[in-house]
């Protein structure tokens, strides 16, 4: 797979939509929703997100909701197959589940499958305070599965998420 240019990302990244604001006041939002609807910049951003582990994971998870998306496009971009982490009470039969600490309360994700022997590359879009990404690895460690990087759209570097993930990749950073 091709690694993309400069001139590529720094178009793609020019896509992602800045409301102010939102979801609450004093609160920036970047929505790569724009980003996603453009065919090359998500083409460009798929081969961003896989180019430093291309070889090294047979199996893509994907954290609800947009992970999925940008998880869906490595995947099939890089023949493998994709496991979608849940939120909970949405996996009819989960094997496992992991609760994790949000700044009001707890939320619980969970998967189904036996991922012995299986390394998998973890998608999400942000990389934020890094809660759900470090309960998405425990996760796949708890399925038997070994947890070959992680790979995000974009870092909010303010957040602090890379201290609890400090080998993720991240193609953008704000």
């Amino acid at each position: 797979m091709p690694t993309p240019s400069p001139a590529q990302l720094t178009r793609a990244e020019s896509l992602i939509a800045i409301t102010l604001d939102f979801p609450k006041p004093g609160v920036l939002f970047r929505d790569i929703g724009p980003m996603l609807q453009d065919a090359d910049a998500l083409r460009t951003v798929t081969e961003a997100l896989t180019a430093p582990f291309e070889g090294g994971f047979d199996l893509v998870a994907g954290v609800e909701a947009r992970g999925f998306v940008l998880a869906g496009a490595v995947a099939a971009t890089a023949g493998t197959g994709l496991l979608p982490i849940r939120k909970a009470g949405k996996t009819p039969q989960p094997t496992a589940s992991v609760d994790y600490a949000l700044e009001y309360g707890v939320a619980t994700i969970e998967a189904a499958g036996d991922l012995t022997g299986r390394r998998v590359l973890l998608v999400d879009d942000v990389l934020a305070t890094g809660g759900t990404l470090v309960a998405a690895a425990r996760l796949v460690e708890q399925l038997g599965g070994e947890v070959a990087g992680v790979a995000v759209v974009l870092e909010l570097t303010a957040l602090g998420g890379r201290e609890r993930v400090p080998d993720a990749h991240a193609v953008f950073a704000a």
